[in-house]
């Protein structure tokens, strides 16, 4: 199972030199890639930004969106984003997830519409595929570029758990990112099982792809600051939705994430990415040693 690490975009005060320090730390490291969220309100950094600075500071690791809230956005813009962002890191965007998002607020700061995004989405995908495949879009105005470094562009994995959502990304997704706050196996089973349905119904030749996320910490202090992650991440359901979401994590010592990593693989993920609740350094350089630990026993 290949492991990437989430970078920080949520916390306010980051600057040039943390990421930096973030981007060489994660490469140095044995991380297959690295990503980062969108968000628009609070002290949050522009996900397509970060990883540009990402994929220039960087040489090895892949580059993954996760994830464009796409129905907040332009299609063509985004393809074209993705496209450049790909030959800019010299190849290494060979996954991108995309989700609808859950925020109004977001929407309606950008001047999108949250009603609808659902069927918006599913006619999106068709449209970056067809701007990566070179197809004209607007009869006379040619082929939108830059056309990306592989034929068709990265795999579109969608950012979906509940049935219904899954059942539509059946038709188009490359594969499924699945999230599961704490990393229980069961959540990621549940998900996968019922991608793996929706699959067959689709009439997929091809499995979906497993790519899974938690939340983690190995700060001082870290349980919590994960708490208060969770609980400021989620404070947008309310106050009691927050709580018994904040409650339930608790990946803050290596035995804890290290269970949680082994119930990833257990699910199947062929991919994993870990995401911190803090901005910390040593969130990568404790992480870093756990891994080489947990390579070591094997």
């Amino acid at each position: 199972m290949k492991i990437g690490i989430c970078l920080p975009y949520m916390k306010a005060g980051l600057t040039r030199a943390d990421y930096l320090q973030w981007f060489r730390t994660v490469e140095a490291g044995p991380y297959h890639a690295v990503s980062c969220g969108e968000r628009v309100h609070g002290p949050t950094y522009d996900m397509r930004i970060v990883l540009a600075a990402a994929a220039a500071a960087t040489e090895r690791v892949e580059i993954t969106p996760t994830l464009y809230v796409l129905p907040m956005h332009s299609a063509t813009q985004v393809a074209k984003e993705v496209a450049t962002l790909d030959i800019l890191s010299g190849g290494r965007v060979k996954k991108v997830a995309v989700g609808y998002g859950g925020r109004p607020k977001d929407y309606a700061a950008l001047g999108a519409r949250f009603e609808g995004r659902y069927g918006r989405m599913d006619k999106q995908v068709v449209e970056m595929r067809n701007v990566w495949g070179q197809q004209e879009l607007i009869e006379g105005g040619g082929a939108i570029g830059p056309p990306p470094t592989s034929a068709g562009g990265p795999m579109l994995l969608a950012g979906a758990m509940g049935p219904k959502s899954i059942e539509r990304c059946a038709q188009w997704a490359d594969g499924l990112y699945a999230w599961s706050g704490n990393g229980e196996t069961h959540e990621l089973n549940n998900t996968f099982a019922m991608a793996d349905a929706a699959w067959e119904r689709a009439g997929r030749e091809k499995p979906a792809y497993r790519m899974g996320g938690f939340w983690y910490t190995l700060a001082q202090d870290g349980q919590q600051k994960l708490y208060d992650y969770v609980y400021d991440y989620l404070a947008i359901a309310g106050p009691e939705i927050a709580k018994m979401m904040a409650d339930s994590v608790h990946r803050s010592t290596p035995d804890a994430i290290l269970e949680a990593i082994d119930n990833a693989e257990a699910a199947g993920c062929e991919e994993i990415f870990m995401v911190p609740a803090t901005a910390e350094i040593v969130e990568v350089e404790r992480l870093t040693e756990l891994l080489a630990k947990r390579q070591g026993a094997r």
